[in-house]
Order: C-alpha cells, then sequence, then structure tokens
C-alpha cells in the first residue's frame, strides 16, 4: 500500500531567514495524522537564507541526520566538531545524553538547501556522538545508495535505531529497485524534480508511506534527489 503526502499538505513556515517545510508535526505545527511514522519523527526541508542560521541550541535523545542538497552548510558543536558540509555530505549527530550545536548558512551570497531527519533511538542517554561522510554523485547516479544504517553497511555512518537511509539522483528514464522485507515499511521524499513511485507521479517536496509492498521501485520523470528511509514496519 503506497499513501502519498503530497507537498502542499505539509506544514510550512516562511521565517524570511528560513523557509521550511514539516513533513511531520514539528514547532508550532501539529497534524495528528503525520505525528511520525514509525521512528521517523521528523523530516524538515529548509532553505536557509545567506548568512544566516540556527544559533546554538540543544538536543538529547535523538538521532539527527543531515543531508546537503545545495549550498555550505557550517555546523558546531559541544562535543568540538567545526565542519562544513557541501552537496553529497551527510552528518549523523547522536545527541544521546545532551548536545548543543548550531548551524549556519556558510555562504553571504547563496542559500543554503538541506534535509534533516530525526529517527527515535533505541537507547536513551547514550554518550553523544558525530560522523559526518561525502558521498560521491557517481555513487549516487541512477541508484540508491545506503548511507545510514545500525551496523555501517557498505561504508554508511551509524545510528542507534534499525534504520536505514539511501539516497540517489535520478536521470530521466533512470529506474532503480529496493527489496522492503515483510516486517519492513518505507518512507519515501522526493527533495528536487520528479519521480515515479511504481505508477504514481511524484514531485518536488511530495513523500509516500510505503507498506506491505515487496519492492519498491523508482523511476526518474526529471532530474530528481530522493531519500528513502526503510524502517520496522511497527
Amino acid at each position: 500500500m503506497i499513501t502519498v503526502r503530497r507537498s502542499h499538505e505539509r506544514g510550512h513556515a516562511d521565517h524570511g531567514w528560513l523557509d521550511t517545510f514539516h513533513t511531520f508535526s514539528f514547532g508550532d505545527y501539529f497534524d495528528p495524522d503525520f505525528v511520525q511514522f514509525g521512528v521517523l519523527r521528523v523530516l524538515n526541508q529548509d532553505v536557509v537564507a545567506p548568512g544566516t542560521g540556527f544559533g546554538t541550541h540543544g538536543h538529547r535523545d535523538m538521532e539527527i541526520v543531515t543531508h546537503v542538497l545545495d549550498g555550505v552548510l557550517e555546523h558546531r558543536d559541544s562535543m568540538g566538531h567545526g565542519e562544513r558540509m557541501r552537496p553529497g555530505d551527510v552528518q549523523v549527530m547522536s545527541a544521546g545524553a545532551g548536545v548543543t550545536h548550531s548551524e549556519f548558512n556558510a555562504s553571504t551570497e547563496e542559500p543554503l538547501h538541506l534535509l534533516q531527519m530525526w529517527v527515535l533511538p533505541r537507547r536513551l542517554g547514550t554518550e553523544p556522538r558525530y560522523e559526518q561522510k561525502h558521498f560521491p554523485e557517481d555513487e549516487r547516479r541512477g541508484r540508491l545508495r545506503l548511507v545510514v544504517s545500525p551496523d555501517g553497511a557498505d561504508g554508511s555512518l551509524v545510528i542507534d535505531q534499525d534504520a536505514r537511509l539511501s539516497v540517489g539522483t535520478l536521470a530521466a528514464g533512470d529506474t532503480t529497485r529496493h527489496d522492503l522485507a515483510s516486517d519492513r515499511a518505507a518512507w519515501l521524499h522526493v527533495a528536487t524534480g520528479r519521480a515515479r513511485l511504481g505508477d504514481v507521479e511524484l514531485g518536488p517536496g511530495d513523500g509516500a508511506a510505503i507498506r506491505d509492498v515487496e519492492q519498491v521501485t523508482l523511476t526518474g520523470v526529471e532530474d530528481a534527489e530522493v531519500v528513502l528511509w526503510d524502517l520496522p514496519a511497527a
């Protein structure tokens, strides 16, 4: 079963410096039908104006995954990390017992476009942890490339949850498939461009809950960037 959530159905806030869309309930936006999808708690798509960003703030007991689509993000945290992220970079911050961090658009001229996704952890109060890795475009082109997993498979980043994130860049006509076990569900998000999920066409910002499907088939309609979470069905 595939349940589509169109871009315009998401929560939206324009703060001037930040234009943000929320697939699930977040901040002042609440939708009782879309609080989370399994252990996937947050999927925000943000455009941050040049020279602005999120000041120092705290998190705890959450696996926070950031994927940069365009621009340069500057990250600093209480663990001592000071990093810059560019398109193709993925970051995992396990907040654990507590961490503070800031995220800014490192450019004074170009906007920053990113996805930030939160996953509920298996354990609470763990030691905070940070990882970042670049996944080259040739590894993502025409396929779904595993970038986050519970066990670091295929060089992916590790989170403390039985959840797997794959990202892909599809040109028009590219087709890729993902097998889904009977005890798993998936959430697909089209970040940019257009893609077809089976017979359903999805545009920028559209998402879909996927349940009771043995294989996910994605085809590019026009150049598209997609992310797919493979999650416990419960």
